[in-house]
């Protein structure tokens, strides 16, 4: 990690560089810090670095033209450099953005005095203006600390555990879990006894509880972006349904089964972590032709082929109805779960996908989300789902007519994706 603080404050930083973490990273060489100090670019004998503002208002501006001579100091030097500006007109600093900055060979921060930067530099040779909040500090030099603290935890050997880092709070996207030292009783409050157990995975089973209700109360906005997968105790499933499905003309019918679309909704089954992906369809035939093309990708030389179609075939599981498929679901996770169903039509009292993923957090039930075939789910199945999302939707227009392939990619990456 690479970054350049230019500031008319250098002293500011000599303790945040020196102790703690961020002190033993500067010393380890695991992450190299400057400190520029923007005096030494002043105007004339008294090094003048800001001006009175335009207009009036008794605010000074820092100078665009010292602002230009520290810069390109600094690019003579090192090259390049992502420009970074904490101000309050920035985007809103959060775990995201900091991934982001971290990912960069160099990043340069300049500190704001005063009223600010002239905003013709801003605009010519700033790439992001930053904001820690809804509120003004007296400049920029705390926002660097913050942006700098944030993204030393992202290299490796700053932090001495790495999965310290993976259960922080907005990492995942979901609050931290609450955490507890010696000793085990204090002021009459215990530690919970899932902590003093020693089974590591009733441990983990209670962080993971505990972080999913603390962000349900405290911060209900943050599970938009956030993957709740490894906070469910029960399994979670797709089930693609062949019947009763609609046809073009809104009669009931049977769809037949495709290769494409076991191959496709299976690879996103994969790769958004679900247990198993179902099929099910009425037709003996058609059950036979699943299991000859899983068996052909799983047994046969499709698998030698392609290793990763094999991982996708590995999950399918084919029954005759969704009622046959939900019974071996509740059999296998010893619970009814509660299932998911989707549709490109209005439906009433249909869901937004954010209140169903709060609710599935919640119920802690294994679930099932249920995807149609043909031109669409018959509401004989729909009936049977404990919820059902309101369609995708996009675009100027009405117009919904994504493919079953497209739409669980989509489904299923709104709960379980990484953001």
């Amino acid at each position: 990690m690479n970054v350049t603080i230019i500031t008319a404050f250098p002293g500011l930083f000599e303790g945040f560089l020196s102790e703690s973490m961020i002190g033993r990273a500067v010393s380890k060489g695991l992450i190299s810090i400057e400190i520029l100090d923007l005096r030494e670019f002043g105007a004339g004998n008294y090094r003048q670095i800001d001006d009175y503002a335009f207009g009036g208002g008794g605010g000074m501006v820092l100078l665009p033209e010292v602002m230009e001579k520290a810069l390109f100091s600094v690019r003579s030097r090192k090259g390049g450099g992502f420009v970074v500006y904490p101000s309050p007109q920035g985007d809103l600093l959060s775990q995201e953005v900091v991934e982001t900055l971290a990912a960069r060979e160099h990043v340069v921060i300049i500190c704001g005095h005063y009223e600010g930067l002239d905003e013709r530099f801003v605009s010519l040779e700033v790439d992001r203006e930053i904001s820690m909040g809804d509120f003004v500090l007296t400049g920029g030099e705390i926002p660097a600390m913050a942006i700098v603290d944030a993204m030393s935890r992202l290299v490796q050997g700053v932090i001495g555990k790495e999965t310290a880092v993976i259960e922080d709070s907005f990492y995942r996207g979901m609050l931290d879990h609450p955490n507890f030292t010696r000793p085990a009783e204090w002021r009459g409050m215990k530690v919970p006894e899932e902590l003093l157990s020693g089974n590591a995975a009733e441990i983990e089973k209670w962080r993971r509880n505990e972080a999913s209700e603390r962000t349900l109360s405290r911060r209900p906005d943050l599970l938009g972006r956030a993957n709740i997968r490894p906070y469910l105790p029960r399994g979670v499933y797709a089930v693609l349904v062949h019947s009763p499905v609609l046809d073009r003309k809104g009669e009931k019918t049977t769809a037949a089964v495709t290769g494409l679309d076991l191959s496709d909704i299976g690879r996103s089954c994969r790769t958004f972590g679900l247990d198993r992906f179902l099929v099910t369809t009425p037709l003996a035939s058609q059950r036979a032709l699943v299991k000859k093309m899983a068996a052909h990708w799983t047994e046969g030389a499709g698998g030698t082929l392609n290793p990763d179609r094999k991982e996708a075939f590995g999950m399918l599981k084919v029954f005759p109805s969704l009622d046959k498929a939900a019974e071996w679901v509740a059999k296998r996770e010893k619970e009814i779960p509660l299932l998911v169903g989707t549709t490109a039509r209005a439906r009433a009292g249909s869901f937004h996908w954010l209140e169903v993923k709060r609710r599935i957090l919640r119920e802690k039930k294994p679930v099932v989300f249920v995807f149609g075939t043909g031109s669409g789910i018959h509401d004989e199945v729909l009936d049977k789902c404990g919820a059902v999302l309101q369609p995708l939707s996009g675009g100027p227009g009405d117009y919904n007519h994504l493919s079953v392939r497209t739409a669980a990619g989509i489904v299923l990456d709104r709960f379980f994706g990484w953001r």
